[in-house]
């Protein structure tokens, strides 16, 4: 009895996996709208009755897919700063971390990135939208905390508002002109910005 059970969780775990996955990447390709649930649930292989057994809903499902998406780039970001020797390589590791993320997408088809395409089709008041700011905030702390170990604290924060702002335009000019290379535009601003503190 405890082996079934334990193979029954185990399924589960890898539907709600396999939905995961599936969405994200139809999310990413084709956008949220676009993308029904029977999609979904054919890409994962499994039954639709699974979808609502792992997710309340198609909203649930874009907020954990969301929610994925920033871990994602989370652990993106603790990599590079695990090697990264000092404060301002770790602020430049921010720049770095969308760049791999950015690699990761498929080729052809880099759409930028899939929080921000997310939050531009999601209404205002959806929980998605509210993932994704809590996401670009999160990112602008990021920087803050590095920058005050370079400079005093009100020209940290105005500085991490600064890159927030030329990090979220190169994204939204990289995923319009499916161009990477804005990405990396952004860490070269970046880098002279820092440069001149």
């Amino acid at each position: 009895m405890a082996e079934s059970a334990r193979n029954t969780g185990a399924r589960t775990g890898g539907a709600r996996r396999r939905l995961l996955e599936a969405a994200a990447r139809r999310f990413y390709s084709e956008g949220i709208a676009a993308t029904g649930v029977d999609t979904i649930t054919a890409d994962a292989g499994v039954a639709k009755m699974s979808l609502y057994n792992n997710f309340a809903s198609k909203s649930a499902l874009v907020a954990a897919s969301l929610e994925a998406r920033h871990a994602e780039w989370l652990a993106l970001y603790a990599r590079r700063a695990r090697r990264a020797p000092d404060a301002f390589t770790r602020v430049l590791a921010v720049f770095d971390a969308y760049l791999d993320e950015a690699a990761l997408a498929p080729e052809p088809g880099y759409r930028g990135s899939g929080l921000l395409n997310a939050a531009a089709e999601l209404p205002v008041g959806d929980p998605g939208r509210e993932i994704v700011r809590r996401h670009i905030a999160e990112v602008e702390g990021i920087l803050a905390a590095g920058l005050r170990e370079l400079t005093d604290r009100a020209r940290a924060e105005r500085t991490a508002q600064h890159l927030s702002y030329v990090l979220n335009g190169a994204l939204v000019r990289a995923g319009l002109e499916a161009d990477r290379r804005r990405l990396r535009d952004a860490r070269a601003l970046a880098l002279n910005l820092l440069a001149a503190l």
